[in-house]
């Protein structure tokens, strides 16, 4: 199959040193050859300067994280670990997390990021798919110590960790990330984000480390400009607002429900927010109310959108703050080192299965070359999202290709009908699903969760929704729901554990 990169249209960002390799894949030059070298560059510049701050807990500076990482290494290869072996971290979130994280790779072997949610089957199955030799796993437990080891020689393509996807469409796969890909990632973020050398980056993770979004996109981009990495053991309300006021907090990553909690919060103080420079979203539809609540909360803040995916490496498109408030559906142009493509586009509407290709793509599935063959053909990955890119070059996710809903013949897209209902009335946070129906085939379901302590009006959810929405794009069902959606840890809405959950009743017409 031929595919043909679209045009990057007016996206604003820098392309310089973005150069395509021997097989047209765009990548950057002169980026460090590792994870290792970058942690090296940025001791050497502000070796004092603090690199974590463990909310209630340990903090270190840039020598401390590089000399305790140094001695992680050295236990660890006492202790049999050799380069190119499998080691999980199965830590929470925490100053031990980065330090393993680091001592993993300077004993030259690949980090295994384990999600802690998981159940002890689900992650002896990614442990034993990874061929873990070692899982550092007791939260209690003292880190491996020893001599001080770093390992010489990584290259750019060596790998460098193996994350999980969520197994939202299937058994997770270990989706294999080089030093390479990481690295640029990392540069990605400088560049669209707009980093100044001299800033004083404090960055809040409420995210897990785990995750692409908290490792690549918060914690690597904070110590590759020298700033502070303030990282809270999970999300806390209470916490995060306390953070604002006591941390000095400049940039945050979060999705949009966060956002709307604290904006909306009581103990929420303005004069707090001031100091915060970066906003960042995503992993959910978010209201274009909620895109200039966030503006007025954050007065001195870029807010910005981001599209990405583990096999991606984390950023694959970028909203900048000038595109935000037009093109709040939108998750923003390909980043320098990325291109899209859209496979077999629906005439009428240009909508096909979003494909991508960059330095950022992952270098497949480990031990899976099945599955990878399946994914990544000639560079490209298939995303299993649909989406459509307009003429200025900006990327619109409609839904994933197994979420779309065929309502009689029309192809309804639950992120539109979501985005449709997600500032009705009293609603706090909406999932659209197809409910079966022998007539039709699939109806338009939507499950609802109110705002904390408000109460929802279908009939004025409805009406919110027929003023944006075509009728047929109109929930037929509704079901209201008084937990929080089922989410993995990335924010997405597990929709398969929700339908399971769902009595949806009588259809509303």
């Amino acid at each position: 199959m031929t595919i043909a990169p679209l045009p990057r249209g007016d996206a604003p960002f820098d392309l310089g040193g973005v150069r395509r390799d021997a097989t047209g894949v765009l990548r950057y030059t002169g980026l460090h050859d590792s994870l290792v070298d970058l942690l090296a560059d940025t001791v050497d510049r502000v070796p004092a300067a603090e690199a974590v701050a463990e909310l209630g807990g340990r903090r270190l500076s840039y020598r401390e994280l590089w000399d305790g990482a140094a001695r992680v290494a050295g236990g660890l290869r006492a202790g049999g670990v050799r380069p190119g072996d499998r080691v999980a971290l199965q830590l929470p979130n925490g100053a031990d997390w980065v330090l393993a994280f680091f001592g993993i790779l300077m004993a030259g072997a690949i980090v295994v990021p384990v999600n802690v949610r998981l159940t002890t089957g689900e992650i002896a199955r990614i442990l034993d798919d990874a061929g873990a030799t070692l899982a550092l796993d007791d939260p209690g437990a003292p880190l491996p110590d020893g001599e001080p080891h770093r390992h010489e020689g990584a290259r750019p393509e060596d790998l460098a960790a193996i994350f999980y996807t969520s197994g939202t469409t299937g058994a997770p796969k270990g989706a294999m990330h080089t030093h390479h890909g990481v690295l640029s990632n990392v540069e990605t973020a400088r560049r669209v984000m707009g980093l100044a050398g001299d800033e004083p980056l404090r960055t809040l993770v409420v995210v897990p480390l785990f995750h692409v979004t908290g490792c690549h996109s918060q914690l690597l981009v904070a110590l590759r400009a020298g700033g502070t990495a303030v990282i809270d053991v999970a999300f806390n309300g209470p916490r995060m607002l306390a953070a604002l006021r006591d941390e000095a907090i400049t940039m945050l990553i979060a999705v949009p429900a966060i956002y709307h909690y604290v904006l909306a919060h009581p103990d929420f103080d303005p004069a707090d927010a001031a100091r915060v420079r970066h906003v960042f979203y995503g992993g959910a539809p978010i209201a274009p109310a909620l895109v200039a609540r966030i503006k007025q909360g954050f007065p001195q803040a870029r807010v910005a959108n981001a599209f990405g995916l583990t096999e991606t490496t984390s950023i694959a498109t970028y909203l900048p703050h000038e595109w935000a408030d037009e093109h709040a559906d939108s998750v923003g142009f390909a980043v320098p080192h990325t291109e899209f493509a859209v496979g077999d586009p629906d005439p009428a509407t240009g909508v096909g299965e979003l494909l991508i290709r960059g330095g950022g793509v992952c270098a497949g599935y480990w031990d899976n070359p099945e599955a990878t063959a399946q994914a990544i053909t000639g560079g490209w990955l298939h995303t299993g999202d649909l989406g459509r890119v307009d003429e200025h070059g900006l990327v619109y996710v409609m839904d994933r290709l197994k979420d779309m809903i065929n309502r009689g013949g029309e192809n309804v897209y639950s992120v539109e009908v979501e985005s449709g209902l997600v500032g009705a009335p009293g609603v706090g946070e909406v999932a659209v699903l197809g409910v079966p129906d022998d007539m039709m085939g699939e109806k338009v379901g939507a499950v609802l969760v109110p705002l904390d302590g408000a109460t929802i009006d279908v009939d004025a959810v409805l009406e919110h929704a027929r003023a944006q929405l075509a009728d047929f794009k109109v929930p037929q069902y509704v079901a209201i729901r008084d937990e929080p959606l089922p989410r993995n840890p990335g924010g997405k809405v597990l929709k398969a554990v929700l339908r399971e959950q769902t009595d949806w009743g009588a259809p509303l017409r």
